[in-house]
């Protein structure tokens, strides 16, 4: 056992860095802050250099003591501090810690992970700037006659000499091109100058930029029940198109007007575009966004602009939970139930479940909005940790969409498609509506095959097939992207008869164009919207109203209002009734449901098509014949007879190696350490070590060991106490190995 040293007067600081190692490092403070009488306490947060091994790298302040277990003679000096005080307020800077240990990801990563990629560098906050086209000198004073013969040139002189400064989003609403504006420039009659964001500029006489919506009675109901004053978690349990935005914007209001910051979190970064012109629309106010498609630079700003209270609304995905708020009012969780929520790599966090505890230990409420909540917050209501505020109607624009099941065991399919669909589809253009068909596989063709000798295109790196593309011509595996030529003849017998067997969105695409000839088919999937414009330019079509058929993937399951779509038809349904998974079927149901609330959203009367193998099911015919609530009813029948998730929880730890036995074996020492821990029981139950659903991926044989326990207490000490014996077992040093607590894909 280590000794603990003393130090008279000597500050000790614990810091962390970024690595794998799931520790703190003693350091003495820097050199020139050694004398005692005058030392400066540096914070838990602050950002400093530290010499390890050979490298000087970043650490970060975690806390300090007047002790250590190292040898004083070994501890070296921090070589400096990069902040004079913590960018993060010390209630959030606890919330990080406390994630580290709860998820059990080394803390070192789970700080960095937590921070912009700007300052895990060492780099300062980048100025807040915004920039404005200002007259030159030139241009104030040269008489209107003589700038121009165009109109709009001289209208933005004119306009900017009797306002004053411009923002470029204030210029652009002038519907002023750039060229003329370039034009302008070249002849030094404007420029464009950048200042510093100042209060005045972000706050305007009135936060609204247009009223708002008049509310129906339960939208009402539920924006009276939301206490703005303390914590509180709140489901909010609506349909599609049941209004829940409008609620959430009417909640936004009331903070912004109490001068408090609104924190929302949506689930992918194809939504933002959407939502953010949603808030622009509605509010006068400063919006912050935060994704990972924007630059380091724009993240850093705008994670500072939220710090600082320049921001009033901060508008981000998944990570955004981490962003410093200066006056914290409210946290809103759009789509609460997406998986997207829980990071499936390297730090495993909920950013869910995060903002629960977050808005706790800042004392504001909390939304969680869905159509399909999940079970754990269904639960949650249940057990009374959580109110339940119910939209269960849509407004009266809009109609419920009426759903039909197609039982395709029993119809002739033409290229996945039944007669009854196809039928469909006619009916509702030449109406003038719009159809939205359903397949969540992208790509031509999930498998190739030779009909002569049986050979399947497999991929070599990973248990799974190569799906067929045809633009450009490749297979290629969606797991590890290795891609090669589609080839002539089979690789195995030389055959000619090779087959395509399935249906993707690409092929669906081809199928459509070819039964429609004269009407629009438009795909979105990620082969299609990689461009960053290219799903902005589908979508704009789309929302124009003219006819037009919507191929897509689950990127459009959510979020997306289509007032014109009156048909949305579902091709295959069955994916998640015979799952390894336990969370397919939650997952299958509310996705379908998802989809079908695309249908009927504006002022037109919607259906809803389902094929399936398997309508008598009872999963589908709750879905089709009752609701979602008695869908997740039949779900729940089963997780409670399991003790799964929410009835209890859940941990994994995940080992892959290119050693197949290298993986089984330390899952295996896992699973004897655990049950020396603790026993298996009434209480917790052990299952593995069992290969993954995809059993090799990226040429690394997969294997997880599960833990389901009763008690969230027990899993936890058990998790703590097998971390400290894994980490110095030599059976880590072939296998990448991860702990996943409550875990969203056991795959």
């Amino acid at each position: 056992m280590k000794t603990m040293n003393h130090i008279n007067n000597q500050t000790i600081y614990q810091i962390a860095i970024q690595s794998p190692l799931r520790r703190l490092f003693d350091y003495l403070p820097p050199e020139d802050m050694v004398d005692a009488s005058c030392e400066k306490i540096l914070q838990p947060g602050v950002r400093v250099f530290v010499p390890f091994g050979k490298r000087e790298i970043i650490g970060i302040v975690v806390g300090n003591s007047k002790k250590t277990s190292i040898s004083i003679s070994r501890l070296k000096h921090i070589r400096s501090a990069i902040d004079s005080e913590s960018l993060i307020p010390e209630y959030l800077f606890d919330l990080y810690i406390w994630a580290a240990d709860y998820y059990h990801n080394p803390i070192g990563d789970s700080l960095f992970q937590s921070i912009p990629r700007l300052l895990r560098k060492g780099k300062k906050l980048p100025s807040i700037e915004i920039q404005h086209w200002a007259l030159t000198k030139l241009g104030m004073e040269l008489p209107i006659v003589n700038l121009s013969s165009s109109p709009r040139k001289k209208y933005i002189i004119s306009w900017l000499r009797e306002n004053g400064p411009a923002t470029k989003k204030e210029v652009k609403e002038k519907l002023i091109s750039p060229s003329i504006l370039k034009e302008l420039t070249k002849k030094k009659l404007i420029m464009l100058k950048s200042s510093l964001i100042s209060s005045h500029e972000i706050k305007q006489k009135n936060i609204l930029a247009e009223k708002p919506q008049k509310l129906y009675p339960q939208q009402q109901n539920a924006l009276k029940s939301i206490d703005l004053k303390n914590f509180h978690a709140y489901l909010l349990f609506g349909e599609t198109g049941s209004g829940k935005t409008e609620v959430y914007l009417q909640a936004i209001e009331k903070v912004v007007s109490l001068k408090k910051q609104a924190l929302v979190l949506i689930p992918e970064i194809n939504l933002t575009p959407q939502t953010l012109s949603r808030f622009e629309n509605r509010f006068n106010v400063k919006i912050a966004v935060l994704h990972s498609k924007l630059t380091n630079n724009e993240r850093a700003i705008a994670w500072n602009m939220a710090r600082i209270g320049k921001a009033s609304i901060i508008l981000g995905t998944r990570s955004a939970i981490f962003t410093p708020l200066k006056s914290p009012g409210i946290i809103i969780i759009d789509e609460e139930h997406d998986g997207s929520y829980k990071q499936q790599e390297g730090y495993r966090y909920s950013a869910r479940d995060l903002a629960v505890i977050r808005a706790q230990k800042e004392s504001i409420p909390i939304i969680l909005g869905s159509a399909t909540p999940s079970m754990e917050s269904l639960n949650n209501c249940k057990e009374n940790r959580y109110t339940k505020l119910i939209l269960s109607r849509r407004p009266e624009t809009s109609c419920r969409p009426v759903w039909l099941p197609i039982n395709i065991r029993k119809s002739k399919l033409i290229n996945g498609f039944s007669q009854e669909l196809i039928d469909s589809i006619k009916k509702v253009l030449l109406e003038g509506n719009q159809a939205l068909i359903f397949l969540n596989r992208r790509g031509f063709s999930p498998t190739l095959s030779c009909y002569d000798c049986g050979w399947i295109s497999n991929c070599p790196n990973c248990e799974a097939r190569l799906t067929v593309h045809k633009k450009p011509n490749r297979l290629l595996c969606h797991h590890c992207e290795y891609t090669v030529q589609v080839p002539m003849t089979c690789p195995s017998c030389d055959s000619s008869e090779l087959e395509f067997i399935g249906q993707g969105t690409e092929r669906i695409e081809g199928v459509l164009q070819s039964l429609f000839t004269n009407i629009q088919v438009l795909r979105i999937d990620r082969d299609t919207t990689r461009n960053k414009a290219a799903m902005q330019d589908v979508l704009s079509i789309v929302h124009s109203g003219d006819p037009c058929i919507l191929i897509g993937t689950q990127m459009l399951a959510k979020g997306h209002h289509f007032p014109d779509v009156t048909l949305v038809a579902i091709l295959d349904a069955d994916g998640g009734l015979f799952s390894p998974d336990f969370r397919a079927p939650e997952r299958m149901g509310q996705l379908i449901t998802q989809v079908a609330g695309r249908s009927g959203r504006g002022n037109k009367p919607g259906s809803v098509i389902i094929q399936s193998n398997y309508c008598d099911h009872p999963f589908i015919s709750s879905l089709i014949f009752e609701d979602y609530q008695n869908f997740i009813n039949e779900i729940a029948k089963e997780r409670h007879l399991s003790n799964l998730p929410p009835y209890g929880h859940m941990a994994l730890i995940r080992a892959e190696s290119t050693d197949n036995e290298a993986a089984i074996n330390f899952l295996r020492y896992c699973r004897r350490m655990a049950e020396n821990i603790l026993p298996p029981s009434t209480i917790i139950s052990y299952l593995g070590p069992l290969p993954a659903s995809m059993g090799r991926k990226s040429g690394r044989f997969r294997h997880i060991f599960s833990i389901i326990c009763k008690d969230r207490k027990k899993i936890q000490e058990v998790l703590t106490k097998l971390c400290k014996k894994v980490e110095i077992s030599p059976l880590t040093k072939r296998i990448k190995w991860s702990i996943d607590v409550d875990p969203q894909d056991i795959s």
